[in-house]
């Protein structure tokens, strides 16, 4: 026994036929697509990133060929791809096009090549919007963050740090903390950062395109390699009473190995102080 399965393509005006057997073998292969524009802070531009998956009606990846896939931005061919095992998808990072701006909207496509599958049928497209951020990013890379004092003390503690952190993983970096006669360095380099300027804080003065820093590094503990700190930075204005700080040291390898954990907080002494990046002017 058979039946026809009719799918409209989003890029066709023709329907496709499917033939659907009841015996198990495959109904048909057709591309998904995921994406997302965000700022890379590394280089201050906006990027799409993407996700193509494959996709068919029993499911069985041995019947899955890993094929090729055409991928479109705006209907301009960017690249093409191959789908990997096990989960038969495939992701890359493409620049914004050209001429758009903040707050545009971009079409993102997937496009089968050739045939797919044991059905010899073409595996159609499909596509998704999404919308670049409402605010250049370019901004963002080119703040930092400088600051001395201490926190709250944490369990009777006072911990004390210095810092001089780039929004980018270009420049050299700063952050050094220090706790009852311990002490966490950071290597020059970071592995994450995350820079934004939340409307409902005021920063300035001086004006800087951030308020919010949020990292990831790799340091030294009492000396020893192989440990990690997570951080968030708050600038929220003069003389620094609202500025806010968060610092969890940790074992690289084993992170329930915890060394310090500063929860979010007000503090307690010094200032935070968001800049413009005049090492990038």
């Amino acid at each position: 026994m058979r039946k026809q399965l009719w799918i409209f393509s989003s890029t066709a005006a023709l329907a496709v036929v499917l033939q659907a057997f009841v015996g198990g073998a495959a109904l048909a292969h057709h591309p998904e697509i995921t994406a997302e524009a965000v700022c890379d802070i590394a280089t201050g531009n906006v990027v799409i990133n993407y996700t193509a998956t494959a996709w068919e009606g029993t499911g069985d990846p041995a019947s899955r060929e890993n094929p090729m896939i055409d991928i479109l931005i705006n209907g301009v061919f960017v690249t093409t791809g191959a789908f990997v095992a096990s989960d038969f998808s495939f992701s890359g990072s493409e620049p914004k096009p050209s001429g758009s701006g903040p707050g545009d909207s971009v079409t993102v496509t997937a496009v089968a090549v050739g045939v797919w599958g044991n059905l010899g049928e073409p595996g159609g497209s499909a596509s998704t919007a999404v919308v670049l951020p409402s605010e250049d990013c370019a901004g963002a890379g080119l703040g930092r963050f400088t600051g001395g004092g201490h926190q709250l003390r944490v369990d009777g503690v006072r911990v004390t740090r210095g810092l001089t952190i780039h929004c980018d993983l270009l420049l050299s970096n700063n952050l050094e903390v220090n706790w009852s006669g311990n002490q966490f360095h950071m290597t020059e380099h970071l592995t994450t950062v995350e820079c934004s300027d939340d409307p409902d804080i005021t920063q300035a003065p001086p004006d800087a395109p951030l308020d919010t820093l949020r990292g990831v590094g790799a340091g030294r503990y009492n000396g020893a390699d192989g440990y990690t700190i997570e951080f968030t930075l708050v600038d929220a204005g003069e003389p620094g009473r609202e500025d806010m700080a968060a610092l969890l040291i940790y074992e690289t390898a084993d992170p329930s190995n915890v060394v310090l954990n500063v929860p979010l907080q007000l503090l307690d002494g010094g200032n935070l102080q968001a800049h413009e990046d005049q090492p990038h002017r």
